[in-house]
Order: structure tokens, then C-alpha cells, then sequence
């Protein structure tokens, strides 16, 4: 079963926001396969997932959101890093908007969750926060805010008193903060600057808008109908309006485009604009 090669499908992935008769042209004109078929798509995330070494932290939550076991186990190996959301999906805790209870976890998941830290044994959620002094601590104190539950404690708790800078840094760049809880931290653009660097985005429509290089957020666009079905159109809803303005039925322009996309270095707009301009 043939899989598209990188560069097909992260061209593909744009293809899909024109009309099927543009896009026909456009693939006979540049040689570009046909979609691929759900199967091979599929199969793609049974391997080894290249694409995902960089994977940013809020693509890693929307895929959680589908509360698929296996999914989790997979994607378990790309947030090393994130000790909050291993420890979440070793327990059980859904991510998916409004689902309650606990959900399977795969017999296959590759470790088990950290140590659980001496200061929650002694302080409990909130006083564990409290007494962050480091970056460290930060991040040892939050990954024990796991649940709703969890966050609507932690928000509060700041509300009353706010919590130390260090802690307040640890939980706003975990993708699963909650925007009520994550806002009262900071909205200037060096904290801003800070979330996207740790790879939180607000939307799926924002990452698509701003992360590079475009190859990379297009190839998770690609799958993003597998990966993240309930929140895939919000990014496709974004791009749509830019692709038909500057690509449109343009087939030398999609041409330049499939020329440009391994290379580039800017994001899915840049892209989308400079081939538009070069055609």
C-alpha cells in the first residue's frame, strides 16, 4: 500500500481546501498522487512517527483528546518532557471535552509515570505549589494537577493568593491549562513568546497561522482527520480563505509550491503568500 512521500501530503493537505475540479488539475499539472486512502494514513501511525519529533505540546493534547488508549501509548514516547501529561495518561484521566471517569490504559505503554513529588506527599496539591522556590519545583509541583478538578483547585487557589512565579510558569505551558486558569499568569508578549516556544497555541487555527516551518505543521495537517478529527477544521477553517485568494485555481502557483514546501523555512502563510507571488 503506497504512502505519500512528505512533500505529497503536506501539498495534499492544502489541495483539500479547494474545490475537487481544481484540485484534479492541480495534481495532473504537477504530478501529485491522489489522496491517500484512509488505510494507508493509518498505517503511517502504526510506525514510527519521524514527523513527530518536534512535536509541539497543544498538537500533543489535541490528540489526546480523542481518549484513545492507543493513541496515548503512542504519543507517551514524544512528550518525554511533560511529566503532568505522562502522568495523566498512565492513570487513566480523560482529555476529551466533557468526558468524566477514566478510560483504558494500553497494556503497551512504554514506562510508567514519575515519581511522585516529596512536597505534594508533604504539602498536598496547592501547599506543594507554594512552596516552589525553582524552575524544577515548577514543574515537579505541576505535574500533579492532573484532572478538572485538579485545575479548578489550582485556579482558585491563585485567585486567592497568587502562586509563585515559578510555579505560575510550570502550569501555563502545560497544553492542558485551562485558558480561565492559564490568563490571570500573563498576556504580555514575552509570555506569549514563552508559551509558543514550549509549543502551546490556543487553537489549532493559530498553530497552523504561526508555527514553522510550514512542511512540518502541514504534514500534521495531513493527518490531522486521524490525529485530531474534532478540532481539524478550526485549522483548515483558517487557511482556507489565504489558499484560495493566493493559490486558487492556479496551477503554476501550486506548481511553485510543491517546489518551494521541502525548503521553506517560514510558516503555512509565508508559504502560501510567496508562492502565490513567484507564480
Amino acid at each position: 500500500m503506497r504512502q505519500n512521500s512528505t512533500v505529497e501530503q503536506a501539498v495534499g493537505s492544502l489541495l483539500g481546501l479547494v474545490d475537487g475540479e481544481t484540485a484534479e488539475r492541480v495534481r495532473a499539472r504537477t504530478g501529485l498522487p491522489s489522496p491517500e486512502r484512509p488505510k494507508a494514513t493509518a498505517e503511517r501511525l502504526r510506525r514510527a512517527w519521524t514527523w513527530a519529533t518536534h512535536l509541539p505540546a497543544s498538537v500533543a493534547l489535541w490528540i489526546l483528546e480523542n481518549d484513545d488508549p492507543e493513541l496515548n501509548a503512542v504519543v507517551w514516547r514524544y512528550i518525554s518532557t511533560d511529566s503532568g501529561l505522562r502522568r495523566a495518561i498512565a492513570r487513566g484521566v480523560p482529555f476529551g471535552p466533557g468526558r468524566a471517569g477514566t478510560i483504558p490504559v494500553d497494556r503497551t505503554l512504554p514506562g510508567a509515570e514519575d515519581e511522585i513529588p516529596e512536597s505534594y506527599v508533604r504539602h498536598g496539591l496547592v501547599g506543594s505549589l507554594r512552596e516552589v522556590d525553582s524552575m524544577a519545583a515548577g514543574r515537579a509541583a505541576a505535574s500533579m494537577v492532573l484532572t478538572r478538578a485538579d485545575w479548578q483547585t489550582v485556579g482558585e487557589a491563585d485567585a486567592v493568593h497568587p502562586l509563585p512565579g515559578y510555579a505560575r510558569w510550570a502550569l501555563s505551558v502545560r497544553p492542558d491549562c485551562p485558558p480561565l486558569v492559564r490568563e490571570p499568569f500573563g498576556s504580555h508578549a514575552k509570555f506569549r513568546h514563552r508559551l509558543r516556544q514550549a509549543g502551546v497555541y490556543d487553537s489549532p487555527a493559530e498553530y497552523v497561522m504561526s508555527e514553522g516551518p510550514a512542511i512540518r505543521v502541514l504534514e500534521v495537517l495531513a493527518m490531522g482527520h486521524v490525529l485530531f478529527p474534532n478540532r481539524v477544521q478550526e485549522a483548515e477553517n483558517a487557511l482556507r480563505p489565504l489558499v484560495r485568494e493566493h493559490l486558487g485555481d492556479r496551477e503554476e502557483a501550486w506548481a511553485v509550491l510543491a517546489q518551494l514546501v521541502e525548503s521553506f523555512h517560514g510558516n503555512v502563510p509565508e508559504l502560501v503568500v510567496t508562492a502565490g507571488a513567484i507564480a
